[in-house]
């Protein structure tokens, strides 16, 4: 049964890789700010303003809802178990590369489920929705986008179980987006594409053909960027 909606019939839309480009864009702009705030040349605290954290939740959200919403464009018309399972494991092993990477380099705040972790387990429990009434997909996204800030628990406190979303005491981390309740953007965009109601169109230009680019290779841009800012920035102002 054909479950995606008649007017998408590509696995790809131009101004879907447009808005994640301008969206990993905006990765690299907190990410900077970050660094320029480790380095000490804007002060302590910045990314803790609340201009910065609704701008990296922001950024976050749209990765996830866009994660949903490539999942129906790829597999709405039938789950294709091989291209699913390959691009899952990517997104799965650059996860656990950024987990390993963090362990080593920052151990009292590691990136232990971040933004790739909860890609990879929506991608994994969001093919259980594409089949789903669109009704039933967006009321339950809206119950577990709010469910964490009702229900909270020193039981979930630790590691292993905060990815879940329900700590009382959020541990400390880097990167911290955890099931409940960011599996409701991805859900979001399931619903979104399942409804048809995306852009079909794209903007002439370079830049918004350097922009598409950027979305079509988020992943491998996501993994260098913050290497190259902190290698940029350490050999501008060593002194």
């Amino acid at each position: 049964m054909n479950i995606a909606h008649p007017r998408l019939r590509s696995a790809r839309l131009p101004m879907i890789d447009i808005i994640r480009g301008i969206a990993l864009i905006g990765v690299v702009i907190f990410h900077l700010t970050f660094d320029l705030q480790y380095f000490g040349v804007l002060p302590f605290g910045t990314t803790a303003q609340l201009f910065w954290v609704v701008f990296a939740r922001a950024v976050a959200g749209t990765f996830v809802f866009l994660a949903g919403v490539s999942l129906v464009l790829a597999h709405g018309s039938g789950i294709r178990w091989g291209p699913f399972w390959r691009s899952t494991g990517v997104v799965i092993l650059a996860a656990i590369g950024i987990s390993a990477v963090t362990f080593f380099a920052i151990p009292f705040g590691y990136i232990f489920f971040g933004i790739l972790h909860i890609i990879a387990v929506s991608r994994i429990l969001g093919l259980a929705f594409l089949r789903a009434p669109v009704w039933v997909i967006v009321a339950l996204a809206l119950a577990i986008w709010i469910a964490p800030y009702l229900v909270q628990s020193p039981a979930f406190d630790s590691r292993w179980l905060a990815w879940i979303g329900f700590s009382q005491t959020v541990p400390l981390s880097m990167d911290l987006e955890p099931v409940f309740p960011w599996f409701g953007p991805f859900l979001l965009g399931v619903a979104l594409a399942r409804l048809g109601w995306l852009p079909t169109w794209s903007p002439p230009g370079a830049v918004a053909r350097g922009l598409a680019w950027i979305g079509r290779h988020t992943l491998i841009l996501y993994l260098i960027h913050q290497p190259i800012l902190l290698t940029t920035l350490w050999l501008i102002l060593r002194p």
